[in-house]
């Protein structure tokens, strides 16, 4: 077995054989310590059953763990400079793809359809990209892929809002649109010091297990997310305000008034004092007063 990639020594090694420089503009930010990996993998619940995608492998640090621990490995890599590092860093493993693509842009349904089993557990496990990360995961989470847990390594102060509860300053409609589709928990904290170069803000691991079926129904669940985010949108006024600002073209303020109380919620409220339920609650409610105004 050759070294750990995730050394200080031997990330410096590789990247100064490939004379590879950092783009702040990709977010790249290399993990130099195997212990922080096999904690993550720890957390996430893998095993050699187990398929994984991965997104921005980087050099391979997380990527040669995976593969260690894992059944197959594909990993997604927007940078092309880093293509050649990967083929040389990884090349022991014959369990890994790399494929060079924007994330955002991939069929990852097809994808899975054609690399994983149909009935492998499927996992996603990442160090994201910091200026993309919810993107992504939103990217991940609304094509219902047969994804079994979604183990990533974020800027701390994203993971806390997505797993924020109510009345809580970091709840938002983030936290709803994450805790639609999973059940998420924040597993671990990370230190600058685990990075090259060290990142900015500090960094947390968020585990996101995927629900079965969401927490609420909803009629019809753009409708639910958009009110959501117009609750939110300025999130010292009440719902009321919020809501009236929101339908001002399609309903009015009386009627947006007399919304809120059909559904039972006092307008004076603010959106960070709503559970998911209250909301969708108030989404349907609305949903129903558009219909019949048509």
């Amino acid at each position: 077995m050759a070294k750990w990639i995730a050394t200080p020594k031997r990330t410096k090694e590789i990247l100064g054989a490939h004379g590879f420089s950092f783009k702040k503009s990709l977010g790249q930010n290399f993990i130099i310590d195997v212990n922080i990996l096999n904690n993550i993998i720890q957390k996430a619940g893998i095993d050699k059953q187990s398929g994984v995608i991965e997104v921005g492998p980087g050099i391979g640090a997380l990527t040669e763990q995976l593969a260690f621990y894992t059944d197959k490995v594909i990993a997604y890599e927007i940078d092309q400079r880093l293509l050649p590092i990967l083929q040389d860093a990884l090349a022991p493993y014959d369990n890994i793809q790399i494929i060079h693509q924007d994330i955002l842009e991939a069929d990852l349904s097809a994808m899975v359809q054609n690399q994983f089993k149909s009935d492998q557990p499927i996992h996603v496990i990442a160090n994201l990209p910091y200026y993309i990360t919810t993107p992504i995961l939103m990217k991940l989470l609304r094509e219902h892929l047969p994804v079994t847990r979604f183990t990533v390594m974020i800027q701390k102060e994203v993971a806390e809002r997505m797993a924020a509860k109510p009345n809580n300053k970091k709840y938002g409609s983030l936290s709803i649109a994450v805790q639609y589709y999973t059940r998420a928990e924040v597993v671990m904290n990370v230190p600058k010091s685990v990075f090259m170069p060290p990142p900015n803000v500090d960094s947390s691991v968020l585990k996101l297990t995927k629900r079965e079926s969401p927490p609420v129904q909803v009629t019809d669940e753009s409708f639910f997310f958009a009110i959501v985010q117009a609750c939110f949108a300025q999130r010292r006024k009440t719902l009321r305000n919020n809501l009236i600002r929101h339908f001002k073209a399609s309903l009015g303020s009386e009627t947006t008034a007399d919304g809120l109380k059909q559904a039972g919620i006092d307008g004076t409220r603010r959106g960070e004092s709503l559970n998911m339920k209250e909301f969708a609650v108030l989404a349907n409610t609305f949903h129903t007063i558009i219909e019949n105004s048509t």
